[in-house]
């Protein structure tokens, strides 16, 4: 799975709380937390569509973007991520440090709990 960067991750999570969004009502969401213009939001939309991690179409003669990625397997994976490659942990994150999080809601708290405990071995390089 492709894990979104930091920027990419805030523009699906508009997108999880509320869809669809055109690129407008996307950057009215993301403005005040990433700080740049309409046209850096529009370009990463673009990437994002590049790389399959949103979908396109349009509604009413409006652009309107939804999430392709899944959000509680992309939330596992960067949490993964960050725990393997940034914190150099080898075992699984505990699924209280998402305790209170306003992007979970119990039932994805456990499906988290669960993927975050199953993660699949990565194999040995050559």
């Amino acid at each position: 799975m492709s894990i979104p960067s930091i920027s990419e991750l805030s523009l699906l999570k508009a997108l999880w709380r509320q869809h669809p969004l055109s690129a407008r009502e996307i950057h009215e969401q993301v403005a005040e937390e990433l700080g740049w213009s309409y046209s850096s939001t529009r370009k990463t939309l673009e990437r994002m569509l590049e790389k399959g991690m949103v979908a396109q179409q349009v509604r009413h003669g409006v652009q309107v973007y939804e999430a392709v990625l899944e959000k509680v397997g992309t939330l596992a994976a960067f949490a993964h991520d960050f725990g393997k490659r940034v914190m150099e942990i080898d075992t699984p994150l505990p699924v209280n440090m998402f305790t209170g999080s306003k992007l979970v809601d119990e039932r994805e708290l456990a499906r988290l709990e669960q993927m975050l405990q199953h993660w699949p071995e990565e194999p040995e390089s050559p």
